[in-house]
């Protein structure tokens, strides 16, 4: 079909963090070179997205950090927008979810729904605080983890062992907000009958799409249809988000997934007043670029929307990457294993092309792949700087060195076979990275363009301009010898020059930053990046003078690769002991609150032989993290006592310590090592193990009653 204008939808990110280049992989990337290779043809497209400002994880995140939702998401709308720009990720719209147009959009569509008898409307049970008066999401619902014992899991989900939980699963489940024991109160919600719609999905995507989507798209959506579909609740019990616009649904808000893909049409709308022309005509081709999560959303339930509406034209493609990994790891938020697009700019600015790059080049298209700061800098030094960015420098330098800085004119009669093989090469290069954009295969355009500077070089070092420059330096060249040799020279760089323009439009797609500096170098408006011109090898003009050379791209240092892996390792550790401190933090309140041990008498309690003594010395026990090995003065005797305080404790700190001795305990052996007896201990807030020892000096040996 012959479209007459493109719509381009980029998923929203949730406006409850930084993003992470994980995200730009999985969609924003590939999103912006398909739409830049639209704009350079010259075909109406236009490029929407904007911040996903509802749903639990903003409300959670607020919570965490002492602020109100809206705080929240202003601060991280302005984070994740100003990331974007830098990256030069080019929208024509980012918007908000939380805009007046976006809720007025958003309610006049569920309004259609109900109107029309859509929705079901049911009664379930729910958690409920009665502290706080509200019904709970399941990430509003903590307890501890079925699996792994941690105190502090969701109810969806235990971040430690990484579970998939419901709030049944977890044992003494509690609320988040006011740390309450729950009940279940009945609570009615409006429910859409995506079951009703399986027959239009299947043979809209089962038997429409199988030879046109993705794989990975088309399998995942296949297997959601041949499961079964069920009624999926539209709404939900909260006081942040959309709310409901019936009677009856006080304290109801939208489900996130209901209002956010909503956004994509009222972004729309405050771009354009022909917003319509782009959703509701048939000539539009609309495509969303997600990650692989966003799949069943983008692919079932919103489409299963458009239709139950009716008016709206449904998405020709969804060309969802899978995930990137991180040093061999699954990115995690919560554990802080990320490479933060914010702080990729810091640190290393002006240096958006080079990450563009290799995450193009390794982008996750049909699999999970892997992003490591080796490879970056191995990319970025054999490819970007030795092939690429070698062969436009060494082009300008030789325009400068032998041909006064001027485009060299074209000597048709001189012209040999190597030169036709190159114009070739730059008009199949055309084909090939057109082909591969149009399909989706950006790493494969991506690929023919650095193929194509390689063979620049190829022929550069063929041609050797310089040999031929040498020998009518030195006048062993006959007069009309030399007249051949400058042709010669001047045809190599005539066309090298050419090469280089069709470098500039060819990379502007993948590398925007880069095609505007040839173009500053070439001396050339940016007009010439529009499409029509790739393959042309007419694009500079004989005689025009070029700017002197400067390099596209510099050599990434070993010293700034172990800087990012330190840096990222330091992260991941500073979030693990925060969230150490957070649990041990609650397992301590959870066992001030545990049932005492069974009752004891004063016959029972006179058995342990409690003394005070001195730590005269410490070290490590071998092979042995948690222990050391602890030399204790008791006044009447010294003895060896192993205790477990090696992660808490340096040895050189404790020694001349006070400490109370359980002075009869059974000895025992550890480590080849006997301990005859045990320090008391006692935990603090922070998780942190603290002596129990006499506030003042006491004699060694003196009794603890």
């Amino acid at each position: 079909m012959d479209y007459k204008r493109i719509l381009v939808t980029a998923a929203l990110p949730y406006a409850n963090g930084p993003v992470h280049i994980g995200h730009l992989a999985g969609c924003y990337l590939p999103a912006d070179i398909y739409v830049r290779y639209q704009r350079a043809q010259k075909r109406d497209v236009q490029f929407i997205c904007g911040s996903d400002e509802h749903g639990v994880p903003i409300t959670i995140r607020a919570m965490k950090e002492g602020k109100t939702p809206q705080q929240v998401v202003d601060h991280y709308n302005a984070v994740i927008r100003d990331s974007f720009a830098a990256m030069g990720i080019s929208f024509d719209i980012y918007s908000r979810t939380s805009s007046p147009v976006h809720h007025a959009t958003a309610q006049a569509f569920f309004k259609k729904l109900y109107d029309d008898g859509v929705f079901e409307t049911r009664e379930t049970e729910q958690y409920f605080d009665e502290e706080k008066k509200v019904f709970l999401a399941d990430r509003y619902i903590i307890g501890t983890c079925p699996v792994c014992s941690n105190p502090n899991a969701y109810g969806d989900q235990c971040e430690k062992c990484g579970s998939t939980l419901s709030p049944e699963q977890l044992i003494n489940p509690r609320s988040a907000l006011s740390n309450a024991a729950l009940v279940k109160k009945p609570t009615t919600h409006w429910y859409f009958p995506l079951n009703k719609y399986e027959d239009f999905l299947k043979e809209w995507i089962v038997e429409g799409k199988k030879d046109e989507w993705k794989a990975n798209v088309y399998g995942q959506c296949k297997s959601w249809i041949d499961s079964g579909l069920q009624p999926r609740a539209m709404t939900r019990d909260s006081n942040w988000g959309v709310p409901v616009p019936i009677e009856g649904a006080d304290g109801k808000v939208l489900y996130v997934w209901f209002d956010a893909p909503i956004g994509y049409i009222s972004a729309t709308k405050e771009l354009t007043p022909d917003w319509a022309n782009y959703w509701q005509q048939d000539d539009t081709k609309l495509v969303h670029f997600i990650g692989k999560d966003n799949i069943v959303f983008h692919c079932i339930i919103f489409p299963a929307m458009l239709k139950a509406h009716g008016g709206f034209v449904l998405p020709d493609n969804v060309p969802a990457n899978e995930f990137l990994n991180i040093e061999g790891e699954k990115v995690s938020t919560s554990r802080n294993w990320a490479v933060w697009v914010h702080e990729y700019i810091q640190d290393f600015p002006d240096q958006q092309d080079i990450l563009r790059y290799v995450l193009c080049a390794n982008a996750p298209e049909s699999k999970d792949n892997d992003f490591t700061w080796k490879d970056f800098q191995t990319r970025n030094n054999s490819e970007l700087v030795d092939k690429f960015g070698n062969y436009v420098n060494r082009v300008m330098v030789l325009t400068h060195k032998l041909c006064g800085g001027k485009v060299p004119k074209w000597h048709e009669a001189a012209a040999d076979d190597r030169d036709k093989a190159l114009v070739a090469d730059i008009r199949l290069a055309r084909g090939k990275i057109e082909n591969a954009l149009e399909a989706y295969k950006f790493r494969d355009g991506l690929f023919e363009l650095i193929e194509l500077s390689r063979k620049g070089n190829i022929y550069l070092q063929e041609k050797a301009p310089w040999k031929e420059a040498s020998g009518i330096e030195k006048g062993t060249f006959s007069d009309e010898e030399k007249i051949a040799a400058q042709q010669r020279i001047d045809n190599c760089l005539h066309l090298a020059l050419q090469l280089t323009a069709n470098l500039a439009i060819l990379s502007n797609p993948f590398l925007p930053f880069t095609a505007k500096k040839i173009c500053h170098l070439l001396k050339v408006v940016e007009r010439m990046l529009d499409w029509e011109n790739a393959g042309k090898v007419n694009l500079v003009n004989t005689g025009y003078p070029m700017r002197a050379p400067e390099l596209l791209f510099r050599k990434i240092e070993d010293a700034e690769i172990e800087a990012q892996i330190t840096k990222l390792k330091a992260g991941l550790m500073a979030s693990t002991q925060t969230q150490e401190q957070a649990q041990s933090a609650a397992a301590s309140e959870e066992a001030s609150a545990e049932t005492l041990k069974p009752e004891i008498s004063i016959d029972d309690f006179n058995k342990v032989d409690l003394r005070t003594g001195t730590i005269l010395s410490a070290q490590k026990v071998e092979k042995a993290d948690k222990l050391l090995q602890l030399e204790i003065d008791l006044g009447f005797e010294k003895r060896t006592v192993l205790s477990g305080i090696a992660l808490h404790f340096k040895p050189e700190d404790i020694v001349g310590r006070q400490v109370v001795v359980v002075a009869n305990l059974a000895p025992r052996k550890m480590r080849g090592i006997e301990s005859k007896g045990m320090i008391l201990m006692a935990e603090n807030a922070e998780g942190k193990l603290e002596f129990v020892a006499p506030l003042e000096a006491v004699n060694n040996g003196a009794a603890v009653k």
